[in-house]
């Protein structure tokens, strides 16, 4: 899978965990049903090619009150956008109140050559109106959640994708597309 490899381009990667019926979170935004099935050893190729992480305030709020198994996914650099930064710091992340264009340019020099990871149903969004994501990674899992967060908020134009990729480790289904620029 030469796709998963960092190979020094750096690319900017939406990463979701879906159920089957399009939720990328459960009602109360809650994830912890996603490390029921993806833990690390599902998909090392994609950890090891992740150098940076980009994630909105919603989804770093919800990763801090998850256990360390639930949030087993761990990809280097950790930056989250926001409009307010928390008032204690959190050594381990990086709070940037920039524009989505200037997020992404940092958190992707802290990349360093590696993958961008997007994490968050507005930050991915943001992101993909922009037309500054190169990929989409998606895991689906055999769950059914009913109600929830969508895959992409209603607001979100129509984009049409490249399918390159699809796998199975498991019971999780790993699929790629590639957004055409």
């Amino acid at each position: 899978m030469s796709d998963d490899v960092g190979d020094g381009t750096g690319k900017v990667v939406v990463n979701r965990a879906m159920s089957l019926d399009g939720f990328i979170a459960g009602p109360g935004h809650a994830m912890g049903w996603i490390g029921e099935y993806l833990t690390p050893d599902v998909v090392p190729e994609v950890m090891e090619a992740t150098g940076a992480m980009l994630v909105g305030r919603g989804t770093y709020e919800v990763a801090r009150g998850m256990t360390a198994q639930e949030t087993a996914y761990e990809g280097g650099a950790q930056f989250v956008l926001t409009h307010e930064p928390p008032a204690e710091p959190d050594p381990g992340v990086v709070f940037l109140t920039c524009d989505i264009e200037e997020a992404v340019a940092t958190a992707r020099s802290a990349a360093g050559g590696k993958n961008l990871e997007i994490l968050g149903a507005d930050v991915a969004a943001q992101c993909l109106r922009r037309g500054l994501v190169d990929e989409i990674l998606v895991y689906v899992l055999p769950v059914l959640l009913g109600d929830g967060v969508r895959f992409t908020p209603p607001t979100l134009d129509r984009i049409d994708l490249e399918p390159f990729s699809n796998t199975q480790s498991g019971a999780v289904t790993m699929l790629r597309f590639r957004v055409p620029k």
